[in-house]
């Protein structure tokens, strides 16, 4: 953990000395915010295709000091927009030191502390929070217990000797040990209902009850969440009254352009191997196709996670044909796209009636997706000089053991070709595995328009007339 800088005040009077004022959560953000607005930084890095949508809904909610909840459905992003809210928190604050919670010290909120406030004067001792700890993450499950969220008398408290109705004998829950900082709990819904409840005071009152007697605790505290719109209706939902008391509820979507769902591959994905534009592209619509279709079951939703495990595979894929033909770099060409459906299929939910055929519609969608790609890519260009070559006998063989410079070798020099390569954005100087890739392209394009003919076995796949 980085440590806080040594020039900031270690006494609650050389802080009052130094002119900090206590600032509730809800106006640090705010003010935050407006700086960042105003100086035309970015406040959200990593989030991508809400620019116009989701984020301008977002910082009006923030900005009128609103709880939110996100509806949306699973991989739109949801939890890393509420993860990016640290960083419109004050780089450091200060707390008690050695307090349960993180009180701020000219405003001391338990017992325990203020008798320490009043005992020390301005001497009270002060430590500093990074911002980082002040974002606390619950995933809603359905045995998480009120004690978990609020508190519970803790026995050892008690076996010490002090009374079960002192509020000292209390172990706080994870929302008290936010005071000062944003609690955003995940699939909301999740939570039993009785659970729930007890959210209410702490939204509202900003108090908490346990075990029969309150605290005055004037906690404070953002709160958000996130909860998928078909959990309101199939494995549970949120209370009434608690959706009454978010400020805000605002619903996010998946990318809306190819391109911003490119933007999320290349932004998430891990890749072992060099996985070039045009197969993003592909991979992009594949996903977008996927959404529109009538056999998948769009109330789960295909989450943007899909494309990026799809991007992933693709490269682990040209990572092994590389090793097996001794190709240097490894760079994915069309042919490894034949891996996507066979071991992404179990993270899509198919519509009842289609068991048995999921792996047909994901093959059938990806090539309507790598004709849409090839269409865009290379439309206005006449390909009819590479048919013909592949007629006089120009046969191209690719496959998970022939390197790209046998797949270019296969066919007569074209200046076509050279166009081909061009619009997929790679030169003629370029590596052979590159190229060989934008060849492999145009070929699949042509057999898909009926062009080429295409036979395959387990390892070769050969283009021919």
């Amino acid at each position: 953990m980085t440590p806080a800088p040594e020039n900031l005040p270690r006494t609650a009077g050389e802080l009052r000395a130094a002119g900090y004022q206590p600032r509730g959560i809800k106006t640090e953000i705010h003010d935050n915010l407006l700086a960042a607005l105003r100086a035309g930084r970015n406040p959200w890095p990593g989030i991508v295709g809400f620019d116009r949508t989701v984020l301008p809904q977002f910082e009006r909610a923030l900005l009128a000091g609103h709880d939110v909840v996100l509806l949306g459905e699973r991989g739109q992003g949801k939890t890393r927009l509420l993860r990016t809210l640290a960083g419109l928190l004050d780089e450091w604050t200060p707390v008690i030191e050695g307090s349960e919670l993180a009180e701020h010290p000219l405003e001391p909120i338990t017992p325990v502390s203020r008798r320490r406030a009043a005992e020390l004067g301005d001497d009270l001792p002060v430590a500093w929070l990074h911002r980082d700890d002040r974002y606390t993450e619950k995933l809603a499950t359905p045995d998480t217990s009120v004690g978990d969220l609020i508190g519970d008398v803790d026995p050892v408290k008690v076996a010490e000797g002090r009374s079960l109705g002192d509020p000292e004998t209390i172990h706080f829950g994870l929302v008290p040990r936010a005071h000062r900082g944003i609690v955003a709990i995940n699939e909301l819904p999740d939570l039993a209902e009785r659970i729930q409840v007890a959210l209410l005071n702490v939204m509202e009152e900003r108090d908490i009850q346990i075990r029969g007697y309150t605290l005055r605790l004037p906690l404070d505290v953002l709160l958000v969440a996130t909860a998928n719109p078909e959990d309101y209706t199939n494995r549970g939902r949120i209370i009434t009254p608690l959706k009454d008391r978010f400020g805000a509820e605002i619903r996010t979507h998946y990318p809306l352009t190819v391109a911003a769902e490119v933007d999320v591959v290349r932004q998430e994905a891990d890749l072992v191997a060099e996985v070039g534009e045009p197969l993003l592209e592909v991979l992009a619509r594949f996903v977008r196709n996927l959404r529109e279709s009538t056999v998948v079951d769009q109330r789960s939703g295909v989450s943007a996670r899909f494309a990026v495990a799809a991007a992933e595979t693709v490269a682990a894929a040209a990572l092994r044909r590389a090793a097996l033909t001794g190709e240097h770099p490894a760079v994915a060409r069309p042919v490894d796209l034949e891996a996507v459906p066979a071991v992404l299929r179990g993270k899509i939910e198919f519509e009842p009636g289609e068991e048995g055929r999921e792996t047909e519609h994901l093959v059938h969608l990806l090539r309507r997706a790598v004709a849409e790609t090839a269409r865009e890519r290379f439309g206005g260009l006449n390909l009819r000089p590479l048919v013909e070559a592949v007629a006089d006998g120009h046969l191209v063989a690719t496959g998970e053991r022939v390197p790209g410079a046998d797949v270019l070798a296969a066919l007569p020099e074209l200046p076509v070709l050279h166009e081909v390569a061009a619009r997929a954005g790679v030169s003629a100087t370029d590596e052979p595995g590159r190229i060989a890739a934008a060849v492999e392209l145009a070929l699949e394009s042509l057999y898909l328009a009926r062009q080429l003919a295409k036979d395959s076995d387990d390892a070769t796949t050969v283009y021919g007339p």
